[in-house]
């Protein structure tokens, strides 16, 4: 089991686990960029995450991948489903890896949120006019009023979609990833089924908690068969659903140790998205107790995400024990150079690119 650690470092500590060091505790979230043509990583993708990589975070994660064509949450969406994925994928991997970032990827299956159109063209469903296909889920339960019904998963489509991960995991070692995330999160495939709000089936795969983390524990233990023993394999998880009856940071403390138990070396810690009606308490950091949780109680590390702006929270956050990775999304997308800035700023004395030293504030 992953034991989290009875102390923690500052934001610019090395983090090792197993035999990957990551250069600090700053983590690029992966973040969709709707980009893709039939799942390919474009110029975009690699300016994206490569930019990030020279701006100094310690792990830079590709957005999520989906792992069949039709776990794309849009058409545009990137995807690990082909052998011909692999060497966009890896030529970004090679760049971040050489401005000593490591390289993380996202494997995931949207399940009902499949097929939706690109936040800038709306949202919502995409009929078939726009790209659209059918979706499915563990339920016949749609995401919200106006979604598609998802068809029913059989045991058979469940065990395809493990398969699929297995896959997509052998292809992200092909392409030279140092990090495989698995999607847990955020309404979609994996995190629908550990919810009662969205799994309410009574086979082995629903009722129970037992039941309803079923196929997270067995994509887990599937994913690290072939991912190698020396490479960290991290999950996302919503914590929480935020609604009454839904999953609960209890369910999610109590699932931690079973997952390190298989293999898990990190939780990254999220919530919500799995139905609209949640009340979210948004706030600065408004998840960090969420990971707090999991680290203490959960005996598991954690990376904690959500509105994490400042380099002097961001400091608290790991010099207090709480989190030993920060994940950075919107930051990052304001300011790729983020980890380069805050270093500066908490007096952290940190290399710059050899490019960009003229520039480094003296």
């Amino acid at each position: 089991m992953a034991e989290a650690p009875a102390t923690a470092a500052h934001l610019f500590s090395p983090l090792t686990l197993r035999d990957v060091t990551f250069r600090n505790r700053i983590m690029v979230s992966p973040m969709c960029q709707y980009s893709s043509e039939d799942g390919f990583a474009a110029d975009w993708h690699l300016v994206h995450l490569g930019s990030r990589a020279v701006g100094g975070a310690g792990l830079v994660m590709a957005e999520a991948t989906a792992v069949t064509a039709d776990g794309r949450i849009s058409p545009q969406d990137l995807g690990i489903w082909s052998d011909e994925h692999i060497q966009p994928l890896a030529r970004i991997a090679r760049f971040i890896s050489a401005q000593g970032a490591e390289a993380g990827i996202q494997l995931a299956h949207a399940g009902r949120k499949a097929s939706t159109r690109r936040p800038w063209e709306g949202g919502g469903p995409a009929d078939a006019g726009a790209g659209g296909w059918p979706v499915s889920g563990p339920s016949a339960l749609p995401f919200a009023p106006g979604y598609q019904t998802p068809l029913v998963m059989t045991e058979g489509d469940i065990a395809a979609v493990i398969a699929a991960f297995v896959a997509a995991t052998q292809r992200a070692l092909r392409a030279g990833f140092s990090v495989v995330e698995l999607h847990a999160a955020h309404g979609y495939l994996l995190h629908q089924f550990l919810s009662p709000l969205s799994n309410n089936r009574n086979d082995v795969y629903g009722g129970d908690f037992e039941g309803r983390t079923r196929l997270l524990r067995e994509v887990v233990a599937a994913v690290r068969e072939v991912w190698p023993a020396e490479r960290p394999l991290f999950v996302r998880l919503s914590c929480t659903d935020w609604v009454e009856g839904g999953w609960t940071i209890d369910d999610s403390v109590r699932l931690a140790p079973q997952l390190a138990a298989l293999g898990v070396d990190l939780l990254d810690c999220s919530s919500g998205g799995n139905v609209p009606r949640a009340d979210i308490p948004l706030g600065a950091g408004y998840q960090v107790p969420l990971a707090e949780a999991v680290r203490h109680q959960g005996n598991l590390r954690t990376a904690a995400v959500g509105m994490i702006d400042d380099p002097e929270q961001a400091s608290a956050i790991v010099l207090s024990g709480r989190a030993d990775l920060v994940a950075l999304a919107r930051a990052e997308l304001r300011d790729p150079y983020w980890p380069l800035h805050a270093a500066q700023a908490l007096g952290h004395p940190v290399p710059w690119p050899p490019q960009y030293e003229r520039a480094r504030p003296r």
